[in-house]
Order: structure tokens, then sequence, then C-alpha cells
């Protein structure tokens, strides 16, 4: 059956002679060359640029960000020549545990700022060299791709009738990888051992905790520019595994969804690709969070879709959770600061959702979030004016009746259900927080 199957420091520009002409082939003698394009003055310039906009937090050095061009502009030609000569040798990395929504945590390794430049350089060259022979079914970290594109394929799939959903989670992915297979992968594609090497030292600089610095045997550390690109080459076999077998699938990094016909079919593609993904990968599929399941019932990127026979994009369960966990914490009363900054920093993080959820496609639910977000506002706004004449002089400043502003300010009823009531709706109107700078999610006026 089917489913069986900125500008750059004087010193970046000194020295670099360019290898134009050189690219665009896999051949043996050209990617010799790979370390000098990697060293070219436009390439540096455009990972100094990159890493500049990336912002970050330091390494175990504790260089910035912003001391990194100084830096280069004193060491650049000391580094390239360490990078030409196979010599260079990168810091350990700093480990810092990033919360995740659904609990636990997410451990990441910050490398030092001139390790960070010299990946992004790496990771520039050989994924303009390497992009183009991955799989399109693969989205994420790639130029030109996105997770919405994955979401439109799913969609697509859900909408030809494929209409059961294969959810596969790998088990702590970026911790799994093994360094060997990796780099085995690596070295048919990379003949230039000086590229080779510093790919390898990355993998294995080492975490440093409290002052002391632990070996790493397995895994690519979350936080470098390397890190994605070399998780798509690792999972590159994973998708090849799948096109060979005919299979429909979306895959962003280690998010995979793969859509058949039936449970049965479903069922059977889940146990022969977690064989797969087992031996061959040697990487684990999570159980507890993998399943075979209507779409409807599973989310991929955020997003799910609604059951009709033309699916439509919707918000999954867990980033509406996340959405109003997020408006709580910036809308904190005890965070003791004033509505005009509140207003700033929810309107920033509004944006920046709206940007990704707002391509939901079942409006009702962003007005649902929308009515919320203003009720939650003036349940809030309502708390600081504290005092019941504070609150009958506030109301009656916004034009609210004597009657109405004496009998809403001295109510024993709660914020949150007088964050409803006329008074409140009249005195602080949805313009009100059109001026205050926060945007509706529905973009509507």
């Amino acid at each position: 059956m089917e489913e069986d199957r900125g500008e750059a420091p004087k010193s970046l520009r000194e020295g670099t002679e360019s290898s134009a002409g050189k690219r665009g082939t896999e051949s043996p003698a050209i990617t010799e060359q790979l370390m000098e394009e990697i060293c070219e003055r436009e390439n540096c310039k455009q990972a100094l640029k990159r890493v500049k906009a990336n912002k970050g937090s330091a390494g175990v050095d504790g260089m910035s960000v912003q001391q990194l061009p100084e830096f280069l502009k004193q060491h650049w030609p000391a580094i390239r020549e360490q990078l030409l000569s196979g010599t260079y040798k990168p810091q350990p990395v700093r480990r810092v545990e990033i919360p995740k929504p659904d609990g636990g945590v997410r451990k990441l390794g910050i490398p030092t700022v001139l390790d960070r430049f010299v990946q992004q350089a790496v990771m520039q060259v050989l994924q303009r060299r390497w992009d183009r022979t991955f799989s399109d079914h693969s989205y994420g970290f790639r130029p030109g791709r996105s997770a919405h594109q994955a979401v439109a394929q799913a969609q697509q799939y859900i909408a030809e009738g494929y209409r059961w959903c294969v959810d596969l989670d790998f088990e702590k992915f970026f911790d799994r990888v093994s360094h060997d297979k990796l780099m085995a992968r690596i070295e048919t594609r990379v003949s230039d051992r000086r590229v080779r090497k510093p790919i390898r030292a990355f993998l294995k600089a080492g975490v440093m905790e409290g002052g002391l610095v632990s070996p790493v045997d397995e895994g690519t550390p979350q936080g470098g520019p390397l890190s994605p690109l070399l998780s798509n080459i690792v999972l590159d076999e994973f998708d090849r595994e799948l096109e060979r077998r005919g299979l429909r699938f979306a895959r962003y990094a280690d998010d995979c969804n793969v859509y058949v016909r039936s449970r049965r079919a479903g069922e059977r593609v889940m146990a022969s690709i977690t064989r797969f993904i087992t031996t061959k990968l040697k990487l684990k599929v999570n159980e507890q969070k993998s399943a075979v399941a209507r779409p409807w019932e599973r989310k991929l990127l955020g997003f799910s879709f609604t059951a009709s026979r033309e699916p439509k994009r919707r918000l999954a369960p867990k980033a509406v959770i996340r959405f109003k966990a997020k408006v709580r914490e910036l809308t904190r009363r005890t965070r003791g600061v004033k509505v005009e900054r509140m207003a700033e920093e929810l309107g920033r993080y509004l944006r920046g959702w709206i940007g990704y959820f707002g391509r939901c496609q079942t409006p009702s639910v962003l007005q649902g979030l929308e009515e919320w977000t203003r009720r939650r506002l003036r349940s809030v706004i309502w708390k600081q004016w504290e005092r019941g004449s504070v609150r009958f002089a506030e109301l009656r400043k916004r034009g609210v009746g004597k009657d109405l502003a004496a009998q809403t300010a001295g109510s024993a009823h709660g914020p949150w259900r007088l964050a409803n009531s006329p008074a409140l709706a009249f005195a602080l109107p949805n313009a009100y927080f059109d001026s205050l700078g926060i945007p509706r999610l529905t973009g509507g006026r």
C-alpha cells in the first residue's frame, strides 16, 4: 500500500581573496577550498551582521555581542590563520535552562560570540551548497521556508482525504544526535578536513556549569547558529526514507506529522518508522507524546485543524493557554508599572503573536481572545484605581453618569466581573486601548 512505503571590521576586509566562480559544484577539488570560502570577506561580513542582529547573551568568556567587532579588528588575522590551518579551537558552551510552556526546561548551550561568528560563517557556506539537496517536505531552518508553509502543506493533505495523522515526537532529539553518525554524513559532502575539524570541535566543546566543564559525547547543543543546519543533515536521511515509502508528510526540525487514509495504515507507519528511527538513526521516539489520531486531535507548530470537509487552520488548545498565560504575566498588578508601559510591552508581544497566529482561519477564536484581553486590561486598571472614591472620580472623568458611576464604584463584585460592566465598557472603550497602541487580534478597528 502507498502508506507503507552591518559593516565588517577593516581586518575582515583584508587578506581574503574571493573564490567566486568556484561555487555551484560539489567536486572534491572545489570542496577542498571550502575554508577559503568561509573566510571570504563578504561571507564574514554577513556572518558578523547576523550575529549582531541576533544579539543574545555572552558565553563563558563574558564577551558581549557589542564587543565582537572591536575584538575582530584586533584579532581577525590570527583567527583566520587558525581556521585556514585547521587549528581553531572553540570554547565550551554556557549552559542555560529555559522553562518550557508546558512544564520542564529546555537546555540551551550558549557559545561565545566569537564561536557564534565562526559557526555562522561556516553555516552560511554549507547551507548555500546543501539546502537545495534537502527534501521538499522539510521546512525548518531553511531560507525561504517557514512553519506556515508546513502547516499549509498538512492542511492540503487533509483536504485530499488523508485524514489520519501519525504524529511523531523525537525524544530529546538535539541531545541524542550521534556525533559519529553526523560526522560520517558530513564527510560524504566535505572533503576539506579544515572544515570538518571545527564542526566536530563545536560538537565536542563541552558544557560549562557552575564553573566546571563537562565533556559531551552526543547531541548538537541548541543555541548556536550551526545546530539547526546539523539537525537537517541528520534528519535528511529520515526524510528520504519517508519519500521512498511514498508517504505524505511535513517536517519542521524535529516536529513531523505523516498523513494517511486510515488508522490501520497509520499504526503500520508508526511501528515501521519507529523501528527505522531507533535502528538506523539511533534516535528515540517519545511514545507518550507520539500518536496515531485524527489531525484535529493533534497539533502542528501551534496550529490544529477543523474536522470539516474543507479543513481550516485553528489555534491548538495549548497555543491559547500559552497566550493567556503570557498576557496575564504582562498585565500583573504586582508589576507596579503604569498602564502606558504595560500597554507598550503587551503591544509588542501581541504584534509578534499576530504575525504568527494571525493566519488562523477561525476568526471567532481570535475575536474571543481579543475580547478576553480587553476584559483583562479593564480588570487590571480597575484594580489600580483601588479605593471607591478614586474609582468614582475616574468613571466620572471618563463620562460615566453619576448614578452608574456610584453604583459601580460601590459594587461588591470583583474586578473580573466588573470589567464586563456597562460603566467600564463606556469609560474604557476599545478606542482607548487602540490609543495605547494595543493591536487588535482580528485586525479591525
